[in-house]
């Protein structure tokens, strides 16, 4: 009967959180085990969540990107937090090719709405917009070719 208890209490902080936003299983796990609960019953918890499809790395890897591509990050960036936060690097790829996103282009707004219509003035300039397309994770030649046409 305690077990019992204790594994409703779980699953009703799960579900709280899961009310919010999609987490990772990682993250979930993690946000449990913070709260001092079993890991047996975390574990439980969230394979039970998994089942019942509340629970699915696929669709927070799927809302993270989004989101991260309408903030004007890439694909380095959004790949390196989705595998932080314990997204399994195939269904990152996956998600990759199912939103079809044209990371050139992507990489191209961030860059013009950074910098847009300002000229590169010296190395000291050219230096630091490379740094802010890395930072944002966006691909060496994606970021050379844009330099190079500026």
């Amino acid at each position: 009967m305690f077990g019992n208890l204790l594994k409703t209490e779980v699953l009703h902080s799960a579900i709280n959180y899961l009310s919010r936003r999609e987490h990772s299983a990682d993250e979930l796990f993690e946000k449990l085990r913070a709260k001092d609960f079993l890991v047996v019953d975390i574990e439980l918890v969230i394979e039970h969540l998994k089942e019942k499809n509340y629970q699915s790395d696929q669709r927070y890897a799927e809302c993270i990107m989004r989101n991260r591509v309408k903030k004007g990050y890439g694909w380095q960036y959004i790949k390196h937090t989705l595998l932080q936060k314990g997204v399994c690097e195939s269904i990152i790829n996956q998600e990759n090719k199912n939103q079809q996103i044209d990371w050139y282009l992507q990489a191209e707004l961030a860059y013009n709405k950074r910098f847009g219509g300002i000229k590169i003035n010296n190395k000291k300039d050219k230096a630091k917009r490379i740094r802010f397309m890395q930072s944002r994770g966006f691909s060496r030649e994606h970021i050379f070719i844009l330099i190079s046409n500026d």
